[in-house]
């Protein structure tokens, strides 16, 4: 009895032309996705202050003020002395830092506040990834 052997697969010719598919694609892709880090850590700062904004409005719906600037955001975390109706969980894990590992600025009277990242730079001021950004220029 014969055996027909049937053999399935790809020809090298085959695997060689989807390798250089795939090195043109990636020629052309990564570039544009390397270079975006900083627009990418501009975008993650104005969410994590929109993020610690809603986070300091449900601390004034429980206890009737926002932590003041001496209190800092770790009123966020651990309750602050005056702070009558804190939520046992807190309000954020832990205080967070900006993209670039700088702390975020707080300021607050009580009863208004504002977030403040520097930027890439960590200075005040700046232009383009440098430029800071603040709660008060956020939708």
């Amino acid at each position: 009895m014969r055996r027909l052997s049937v053999q399935a697969g790809f020809t090298l010719i085959e695997i060689m032309i989807v390798v250089v598919i795939l090195g043109v694609l990636a020629a052309l892709v990564v570039p544009k996705i390397m270079s975006r880090p900083d627009q990418a850590r501009h975008t993650a700062a104005k969410t994590d202050i929109k993020s610690i904004g809603l986070a300091l409005n449900m601390f004034r719906a429980d206890n009737g003020f926002y932590p003041t600037s001496s209190e800092g955001l770790g009123a966020l975390v651990q309750a602050p002395p005056r702070a009558k109706r804190f939520n046992p969980e807190g309000y954020l894990s832990k205080v967070p830092q900006d993209p670039w590992g700088n702390e975020y600025h707080y300021v607050s009277d009580g009863r208004n506040f504002v977030i403040i990242s520097l930027g890439a730079d960590g200075v005040e001021g700046g232009e383009a990834y440098d430029e800071d950004i603040d709660s008060r220029g956020l939708d």
